[in-house]
């Protein structure tokens, strides 16, 4: 956990050594980061909760073959 803390800081500043431009662009990076972050997240709650819906079509006999695939 400190050696978090210690990223962190050390994070913090190099970002505040940067001139306001560069800032900006950490900024957008960081945002894009985020969003990466979150399409992750939904896509695995959507997966998660789609399981049992489709676990009809998955689980049958007609289809075994492809689960040794």
């Amino acid at each position: 956990m400190n050696s978090n803390i210690s990223s962190e800081n050390n994070l913090i500043q190099k970002i505040r050594n940067l001139p306001p431009d560069k800032i900006t662009e950490v900024e957008d990076f960081v945002d894009v980061l985020l969003e990466e972050q979150d399409k992750i997240r939904l896509t695995r709650a959507a997966t998660k909760l789609s399981e049992t819906a489709f676990s009809k079509i998955w689980d049958n006999d007609e289809d075994a073959d492809y689960d040794q695939l």
